[in-house]
């Protein structure tokens, strides 16, 4: 493996590009590989077990030298990782356009892949990896928020005080559970077998407390419970073996979920008993039966869920494909009456074209954050939940990389903020240009049968087109950047999802741009859950002008 030094985005308004659209895809794919942002930056790996930023060092290198040279009328190409063309375009294209593990549906399996991967030719990057706009855990803090906040709602008179929320894998992505869960109130148990990750945690002020032994852990989060007191601990532990011991215990859970890292049977998810090294070891001598090991713990895993779901816990999938492997792989179908949490919560947020909304200071200034963060506030005064986000993110979040934030923001809102975010690069409230984007989870960007489009009101669950669409009509825009994934968050042959950023540089095209991006990017989502039967998207469609033909 080739030796690099650390990497970390440049800071500051100088140029290094010949512009700053390009400037932005550079320092944004760097930041990718920020030690504070990267799970394996050594190994270009990002987060999700394999999901990366480039397909290798070379092809990285290549990519950075190819964005300083990119003219302001020239579009990048890049494919699975790789630069592999550059062509001259026009100025309010695309400077980057991205396309990441796409593989012909008959071979979209893992198997193929790995083989295709071995040989140098593709490269799994998963949703923000690949498409250089993941910002560390707060990436999907403020839906890990938004979900427990329903789930709530729901089920708890709104919140969750004095309720214990369960949960497994407390990387890139799980991370964001603890804090979102205190959030909400919640006492909250995460399991993790890889100490390193909970640390982390701990020490970004994700999560309260480490615990070594269940008993240590049940001591601290029961006595938060007791006390209705929003208190975090990570569990070194495999959740496989920890689950069944709670049942056997009869220990009370509240809410249980699970974000291991459960989409690859390979590099994610640990079997039970055994260590992290033990469990290299056997990948390495026999993959087959690494993998039939985890499917043999998964299993356990859900059958733990089901008894507690049984039991009266409020239990819902979150996203990792958990349910999807056991059900494929061992028949037990069984695993689909514990529903997934976009069906149970987030929809209807998804029908008003609500979504993620994420932005990074490109100064490197945390004071920038915090200007944006007052801009949100006195553009939305009349959105208090809205309000107490931005209030408890600029007290709770810590930044990795560059300082960035993240908030849900619906059609219409999201280009009323882009316009006004450009308003202060063009004034000097800010000290360099703002990046803004969002994750590939969002409203009109997925097709993701065991995830964002499960139980799809027409059925539509597998249709694919969407995302396409989104991704197409994003580069007609004039996106900086857009990409086109296949296999994030859920694996290999189970989604298909697109990404957009758009730069704010204070220029009148700019304006342009992000007028036309951010009103067309969550309108997709509208015109979706509008065509798949939704009241509230098509009542949003009219009350919003969003045109749709073939909405009555």
């Amino acid at each position: 493996m080739e030796q690099v030094k650390t990497i970390r985005s440049p800071r500051g308004n100088t140029l290094s590009c010949k512009g700053w659209h390009q400037e932005a895809a550079m320092r944004m794919l760097m930041n990718n590989l920020d030690p504070e942002v990267a799970e394996r930056p050594e190994d270009l790996i990002v987060y999700g077990g394999g999901g990366k930023a480039a397909r290798n060092w070379a092809a990285y290198h290549k990519i950075v030298e190819t964005l300083k040279r990119l003219e302001n009328d020239e579009t990048l190409l890049v494919q699975s990782g790789k630069p592999v063309g550059v062509f001259r375009t026009h100025e309010e294209a695309p400077r980057v356009l991205i396309s990441n593990a796409q593989l012909v549906p008959k071979w979209a399996t893992w198997p193929e892949f790995r083989r295709l991967e071995a040989l140098g030719l593709t490269m799994y990057g998963q949703m923000t990896a690949g498409s250089w706009i993941y910002i560390g855990t707060q990436g999907i803090l403020q839906g890990t928020y938004e979900t427990f906040a329903e789930c709530a709602r729901q089920h708890f008179g709104g919140t969750l005080a004095g309720r214990l929320v369960v949960t497994g894998g407390l990387g890139g992505m799980g991370g964001a559970q603890p804090l979102a869960a205190t959030l909400c109130g919640g006492a909250f148990l995460g399991v993790d077998v890889d100490e390193s990750r909970i640390l982390k945690r701990v020490h970004d002020r994700y999560c309260d407390d480490i615990a070594y032994s269940l008993d240590e852990a049940l001591e601290k989060v029961q006595k938060a419970k007791a006390e209705k007191r929003g208190f975090s601990v990570g569990l070194v532990g495999n959740i496989a073996e920890v689950l069944p011991e709670l049942l056997r215990r009869d220990v009370q859970i509240d809410v249980l979920t699970d974000q291991t890292s459960a989409h690859d049977l390979r590099l994610g998810y640990i079997p039970a008993g055994m260590s992290l090294e033990q469990a290299e070891m056997l990948r390495e001598k026999d993959y087959p039966a690494y993998e039939s090991a985890v499917l043999d713990s998964m299993c356990t895993h859900i059958d733990a869920m089901l008894a507690y779901q049984k039991k009266g816990a409020v239990t819902f999938d979150y996203g990792n494909n958990l349910r999807g492997h056991v059900a494929d792989l061992r028949g037990k179908s069984e695993a689909f009456d514990i529903p997934g949490f976009v069906p149970e919560f987030i929809r209807p947020l998804f029908c008003k074209g609500s979504g993620p909304f994420r932005w990074a200071a490109l100064s490197g200034d945390p004071n920038d954050i915090a200007v944006t963060d007052k801009a949100v506030l006195e553009t939305f005064p009349e959105k208090e939940h809205l309000a107490r986000w931005i209030k408890n993110a600029g007290e709770r979040v810590h930044f990795q990389g560059l300082p960035s934030r993240i908030c849900w923001l619906e059609y219409g809102e999201r280009a009323e903020m882009g316009l006004k975010f450009n308003w202060l690069v063009k004034k000097g409230k800010v000290k360099a240009p703002l990046v803004i984007g969002r994750d590939h989870l969002d409203t009109g960007s997925v097709a993701s049968p065991n995830r964002e489009t499960e139980g799809m009101l027409d059925g539509s669950d597998a249709i694919a087109d969407w995302p396409l669409l989104n991704a197409l009509l994003n580069t007609a825009c004039g996106a900086s950047w857009v990409s086109l994934h296949h296999g994030g968050g859920v694996g290999i042959g189970y989604s298909i999802h697109s990404g957009m950023v758009s730069v704010a540089d204070g220029t009148e095209m700019a304006d342009r741009r992000l007028q036309r991006v951010l009103t067309a990017d969550p309108g997709t989502g509208v015109m979706r859950h509008a065509d798949a039967g939704y009241d509230l998207a098509i009542e949003t469609a009219k009350t919003r002008g969003v045109d749709l033909p073939s909405i009555g």
